[in-house]
C-alpha cells in the first residue's frame, strides 16, 4: 500500500484571481470557484471558522492540478514575495512546454519576467524560472531532443 498517483497541489494566496490568471497564462484549464468551509474543513486544518474561496486549475495533460486557495478566514499572514531560489520549503513548480520563446512573449506582455536567464541545458533542454504572483516560482522547459 502507498502513492497511487499524482492528483493536485495545494498552494495558498491572497489574490486568488491574479494567482488563477497567472496559471491560465501559462495554459492551465481554471474549474468553477467554490467557497468551504464548516466543522469538517476545520477539522482537516486544525483551524476554527474556517472559510476559504478555492478553485482548481487543471495541467493541460491532464496530470494533476494546482489547488488555490483563498482564506477568507481565519486570514493568512502576510509573506515576502522576493524570497531568492535557495530558500527552504517549496520553491518551484515545474512544467514542460512546447515552444518556450512564444511563452515567454506572452508572459512577459502580462508584466512577469524570468527570474534570470533562460538556460541551454546540455542540448537537451531549454530552461527558466518564472516569478508569478505572490512569489511564485515556476520552472519552464522545453526538450530540445
Amino acid at each position: 500500500m502507498g502513492v497511487i498517483s499524482f492528483e493536485h497541489i495545494g498552494l495558498i494566496v491572497h489574490d486568488l484571481e491574479k494567482v488563477a490568471g497567472f496559471l491560465e497564462l501559462l495554459g492551465f484549464r481554471r474549474g468553477e470557484t467554490a467557497r468551504v468551509g464548516g466543522p469538517w474543513a476545520d477539522r482537516v486544518n486544525g483551524l476554527t471558522g474556517t472559510d476559504v474561496e478555492m478553485v482548481f486549475l487543471a495541467a493541460p495533460d491532464g496530470s494533476g492540478a494546482i489547488e488555490l486557495s483563498r482564506f477568507l478566514r481565519p486570514v493568512s499572514p502576510a509573506l515576502a514575495d522576493d524570497e531568492p531560489a535557495n530558500t527552504p520549503g517549496l520553491r518551484h513548480l515545474a512544467y514542460r512546454v512546447d515552444e518556450l520563446e512564444p511563452l515567454l512573449e506572452k508572459i512577459r506582455a502580462a508584466g512577469y519576467e524570468t527570474m534570470a536567464e533562460v538556460v541551454n541545458y546540455e542540448d537537451v533542454w531549454l530552461v527558466c524560472y518564472v516569478r508569478g504572483p505572490e512569489g511564485l516560482i515556476v520552472e519552464l522547459g522545453q526538450r530540445l531532443d
